[in-house]
């Protein structure tokens, strides 16, 4: 059981330990107050618990379906799957979107008999929740993170993170269109019904956790007005938030709060950062992963640009570099236990790709904004 728990909540456990190896070098004080960051934990948690509560009335199985079963052929159903997932990270979070999308990958490609193309599939739907979060600040938790911490204006944020976004869908779809064949595909109908008056209530209360996040509302009340509707509404979903992915966060801002005012560290990464915040950051990805990245990196620099760019492309590569990465893989090898090495030698070179190919793009587009602001 504990070995389990441990393996479920590895990045929880690995957080809590380095929060505990810095609070030996930094004993608590009252600094530490400052370091949690309690608009970006409510925003997190309002979120979280809404998707949950539509995932318990089957709202987002039941919208995939339908979009999919306009479609005759395996090569649209497979970009269907995939853009899905796309939109859903923009709106639900990487996570929560691959948790809800990868179950629905697996049925079509399983009753079609098109069970080949899962790893591909899997893959680029990972790839799809990692880079389709990027462009909403509500779409990855380092994007929530960051958007609070550095009080980045909503338009601008989209802005910033727009090209790459624009990029990452040419390239998912080039992938689709060449590596799936159109081959017909049939997906049997089946009727689902959702609950008109809890489906109206949870989008009502999902308008209200985008509005939080925009700052249109007040944090607080999304912590009053959220948890209140759900415990007559829907108690399993406060249970189901993903509570470990919270404390996480409260680990990590120990631990990246404590390395800020360690002297060497400091000066250490803020030489790096200076060097290239985009490389450093999409570099830190590959070996802590994007969230704690940002947390971390946030300290040092106060070009959130790059860092926002650097820790969004990052999320691709190895197979830490994010989190949502490591559901999928999960999600993989709990369906194909035999495969897990095809899938990890396919999932890298598909990532490193795009990984070489956005960090390059926005280094081109760097060069060229200096050229211009040279000229």
């Amino acid at each position: 059981m504990l070995l389990q728990f441990i393996k479920k909540n590895f990045v929880m456990i690995v957080a809590m330990l380095a929060a505990m190896v810095t609070m030996l070098i930094v004993p608590p004080d009252m600094e530490y107050l400052g370091y949690f960051d309690l608009k970006t934990l409510t925003c997190l948690f309002c979120v979280l618990a809404v998707v949950c509560a539509l995932k318990n009335i089957n709202f987002f199985y039941t919208l995939a379906r339908k979009i999919i079963q306009i479609f005759k052929n395996i090569r649209i159903a497979v970009l269907a799957l995939v853009y899905i997932t796309f939109i859903g990270s923009m709106l639900i979070a990487n996570d929560m979107a691959l948790l809800t999308f990868l179950p629905l990958g697996f049925f079509v490609l399983s009753t079609t008999d098109k069970r080949k193309y899962m790893a591909f599939t899997y893959i680029m739907q990972n790839i799809a929740a990692n880079l389709g979060g990027m462009l909403t600040p509500f779409g990855n938790p380092q994007n929530l993170y960051l958007y609070s911490y550095f009080e980045i204006p909503a338009l601008e944020f989209m802005q910033i993170m727009a090209p790459p976004f624009v990029l990452s869908v040419i390239l998912i779809t080039v992938c689709c269109l060449i590596f799936v064949k159109p081959e017909p595909l049939g997906i049997a109908d089946e009727p689902v019904q959702l609950p008109r008056g809890r489906t109206v209530l949870y989008l009502l209360l999902f308008a209200l956790s985008i509005l939080i996040v925009f700052r249109g509302i007040p944090y607080w009340i999304g912590l009053i007005v959220i948890p209140a509707a759900l415990l007559t509404a829907d108690r399993k979903a406060l249970k189901m938030v993903d509570y470990p992915l919270l404390l996480t966060f409260v680990f990590f801002f120990v631990f990246s709060g404590n390395m800020a005012r360690i002297d060497a560290v400091r000066k250490l990464f803020s030489m790096l950062l200076e060097k290239s915040t985009l490389l450093f950051s999409v570099a830190s990805c590959q070996v802590i992963s994007n969230v704690p990245s940002a947390i971390l990196l946030s300290q040092f620099t106060a070009n959130y640009r790059q860092l926002l760019l650097g820790v969004n492309i990052g999320g691709v590569g190895t197979l830490i570099s994010s989190l949502a990465s490591l559901i999928t893989f999960r999600e993989y090898t709990k369906r194909n236990p035999k495969k897990g090495g095809y899938y990890m030698l396919m999932f890298t070179g598909f990532n490193v790709a795009f990984l070489i190919i956005l960090t390059g793009f926005v280094l081109l587009g760097d060069w060229l904004l200096t050229l211009l602001a040279i000229g």
